[in-house]
């Protein structure tokens, strides 16, 4: 499918006039033409990445739509970074009405951060957890969050005693266990929202197989090459299918009262087995919290304890 891809998300007529968004990883790649495509719609938005000369190049194009731009640089590895970008956020706007947390990779390389915590899980989850906690007090009333996770989250289940070491590492599950990790926050954050009477909606997404985001250059030997020559066959997503993905549950009016879901082909999809696993969703919330050491986020919102009111 070919077009923008507020189009292709059906959200083309929505009037995000007034409206405030917050795209992490959005200098290249999904995130990228996401943040453009909400531009285009009247949203203005706080443009997130490591590399500022991208960044500024992305609020010139916000710009050029007539869209208001901000772009802040963060580490997600530095806790510290994460905290100072939440406080940027909170002081450059009056409220947010999406929150997509986008940001994340893959690496071939085992590391720890300064947690002591593996280096994947970290980025693709504990930053995004932490800098989303940061921001609850500041999402205006229907506010979206959407998480960026993947169909890798298929292959693991969840094993918090692999984070705090990178004894054996593998890169591939690293990342499938982080994608999982997401789809459980996701999830989580929905039902505990929900308890505290929050009409905020928060859902994870499955975006593709990009060859044109710029994943492909975490991959190792002639992968990235071979990824860069696929891009015509059918079963790849292209960039803008992508963005598109992370537009419909942030946008859509038919997805205003979803909430806790797990998204592909745009459309609602059922998420692994683990992903389903209510001992586990609780289990990383709290774990989370404690490797990050912050007070549990929503902890007066206990969701309840039966698995039949939440999503499938």
């Amino acid at each position: 499918m070919t077009g923008d891809p507020e189009r292709i998300a059906g959200v083309e007529d929505v009037d995000c006039t007034g409206r405030q968004a917050f795209v992490t990883g959005s200098t290249s790649g999904i995130g990228r033409t996401a943040a453009l495509a909400l531009g285009r719609l009247g949203t203005d938005v706080i443009v997130h990445g490591r590399d500022r000369e991208a960044g500024r190049a992305v609020v010139d194009e916000l710009a050029a739509a007539g869209a208001d731009g901000r772009f802040v640089r963060a580490d997600f590895a530095d806790l510290g970074s994460v905290r100072e970008l939440a406080a940027t956020v909170r002081d450059g706007t009056d409220g947010l009405d999406v929150l997509i947390n986008n940001a994340g990779g893959f690496f071939r390389d085992g590391r720890t951060t300064e947690l002591g915590v593996e280096y994947t899980f970290h980025v693709n989850h504990l930053a995004p957890y932490l800098l989303t906690a940061e921001l609850l007090d500041h999402l205006r009333p229907d506010a979206r969050v959407v998480t960026t996770a993947s169909a890798a989250h298929r292959g693991t289940v969840l094993d918090l005693t692999r984070v705090r070491a990178v004894d054996g590492y593998s890169a591939t599950w690293a990342y499938g266990h982080s994608k999982l990790a997401n789809v459980l926050f996701a999830r989580e954050l929905a039902a505990r929202l929900a308890a505290a009477g929050r009409d905020v909606t928060s859902n994870s997404v499955h975006p593709g197989a990009i060859p044109g985001s710029g994943f492909s250059r975490f991959l190792p030997g002639p992968v990235p090459r071979l990824l860069g020559t696929l891009d015509r066959l059918p079963f790849v997503t292209s960039v803008a299918e992508g963005a598109a993905e992370l537009l419909l549950p942030a946008l859509s009016p038919e997805t205003a009262d979803v909430s806790g879901r797990y998204f592909a082909d745009r459309r609602p999809a059922t998420p692994s087995r683990a992903a389903r696993d209510e001992t586990a969703v609780r289990r990383l919330w709290e774990v989370s919290a404690e490797l990050l050491g912050v007070g549990l986020p929503l902890a007066a919102a206990e969701p309840g304890q039966d698995a039949s009111q939440r999503a499938p």
